[in-house]
Order: C-alpha cells, then structure tokens, then sequence
C-alpha cells in the first residue's frame, strides 16, 4: 500500500505500508531521502505500526520473553537508562549490542520477578515510537525507540522526573 502524506514542514512525503512479521512497516521517503533510479542512494526510514508494536511488546515483556522483545532490536543497539546504571553499573547506564541488552534485561528479570507493564499511551514519530507505560510498582515510564529498516537501533528508557524518578 502507497500513499502520500505532508511533513510539518509541507513538503511531500511517500507512505508505503508492509507487514514484516508480526507487525506493519511504514517506510517513509520525503525530501532529505529522495527516490531516484539513476543510481543514487535511496536511504528510507522504516517504523513498525505504532499500536501493533506496543502490543507486541507489551505482550512479550509481560510474558517475560526477551527472545520476543529482543527480536525487535537490532544487533548493534543503544541503549540508554537510568535503570541499567543500577542493575549492570559498568554500563554507566548506556547499554551497547544486543548481547549486552540481553545481559541486561535479564539480570533486570532476575531482581524484579514480578516485572509487568501496562501501556497508558503512544507517540509515534517519523523514526521513533514513544510508548509511555507503568511499570509494576505504578512508577510512568516513556521508552523512546528510534527504527531504522524495521528494528530498533536507539533506545532510551525515560522516568518521570516528579515522581522521584525510576522505581
């Protein structure tokens, strides 16, 4: 499916539509990455549908799956958290490759058993998905997810600052 669509700045943008697993992937092509055919580069930005990919990563966190929210990273990741400086301190907090986020996330499951989240609300971006969520204990969580080619390759896991930050 193809379809056109503004920028906020107006410019013209194309808006394809595929499924690629689980989830559906918009590619977006607007006017910093042009479509040619006489040999240049064409760099396009792909993002999963926002409500199907919350959805599914919901479901595989809740589950306790890190196969099934992993799958949705790429290898070379970044991630960034609060959280991750306290659960892996020689992380300093940012968290590199997905070996490393497995790492992580699974001595993350190992000190709160009871782990779960309920999506309140999200945001999607022309790169990004922001899904803002509670955690177990009620504390509002925002994960900022930046995509290329359908996988995330930036993450950011955000506290909210009145609330005394992460619990």
């Amino acid at each position: 499916m193809e379809g056109r669509a503004r920028s906020p700045a107006g410019t013209s943008l194309i808006v394809t539509a595929s499924a690629v697993g689980p989830t559906t992937v918009r590619t977006i092509v607007g006017p910093s990455t042009p479509v040619t055919t006489s040999g240049c580069q064409t760099a396009r930005m792909t993002v999963p549908d926002p409500i199907e990919f919350s959805a599914a990563w919901v479901a595989a966190w809740n589950a306790h799956d890190l196969d099934a929210v992993l799958a949705h990273f790429h290898d070379d990741v970044v991630f960034t958290s609060p959280t991750a400086a306290r659960v892996v301190p020689e992380s300093g907090g940012v968290v590199r490759g997905k070996d490393a986020l497995r790492h992580y996330w699974t001595e993350g499951l190992r000190l709160v058993p009871d782990l779960h989240f309920t999506v309140e609300r999200v945001y999607a971006g022309v790169t990004s998905i922001v899904i803002g969520y509670r955690n177990q204990s009620g504390g509002l969580v925002d994960e900022v997810l930046v995509f290329s080619d359908g996988l995330v390759v930036e993450g950011h896991g955000t506290y909210l600052a009145s609330d005394g930050g992460e619990r």
